[in-house]
């Protein structure tokens, strides 16, 4: 009964073990990097190649945006919710011409190194912004550098120029 006993604890404590464990390796994943509440549209100074930042180039004319908001977990996990991503210049200014949008993350290694990492494509509404155009969103779980250092977020046209990007 004694041996019984102990055999039935021991095996409580395993379990017990191996389901606190599997929660930890769960929370990592799931631990916030980077959540935001605004992003800024690329503006006339940084498009094209004039100021890459880190290395990816501005879209080739200026963009504006209603609002954006998302996260990035430590386990990859990207969330970008975009409105009324539109040109701010030019003879469609107002409007999405962009039938997709991607997002990028940017992040740091620890000897400084860049990695930018970047969805697939995702479905935008085109056409003027007082009519729904410039509204995306972008869900993806990416394999991110570990360390991510300064991570910046981007959403980008289908080839990698950024529209919009982290910050207010």
């Amino acid at each position: 009964m004694a041996t019984r006993r102990s055999l039935s604890i021991a095996t409580i404590l395993a379990l017990l073990g191996l389901m606190l464990g599997m929660q930890a390796a769960v929370t990592a994943d799931t631990q916030v990097i980077l959540r935001f509440e605004s992003m800024v549209g690329v503006p006339t100074a940084l498009t094209g190649t004039q100021a890459p930042i880190r290395g990816v180039n501005g879209g080739g004319i200026a963009w504006t945006l209603r609002s954006a908001e998302g996260r990035l977990l430590q386990g990859g996990d990207l969330r970008i919710k975009v409105r009324g991503l539109v040109l701010a210049a030019g003879t469609s200014i107002g409007s999405n011409p962009a039938a997709s949008f991607r997002g990028l993350v940017s992040c740091l290694g620890s000897d400084g190194t860049i990695t930018n990492v970047m969805t697939d494509p995702f479905p935008a509404t085109t056409g003027p912004a007082s009519a729904g155009g410039g509204n995306a969103v972008i869900h993806a779980v990416l394999t991110l550098p570990h360390p991510c250092i300064a991570p910046i977020i981007f959403v980008t046209s289908a080839t990698g120029s950024w529209f919009a990007t982290t910050g207010g």
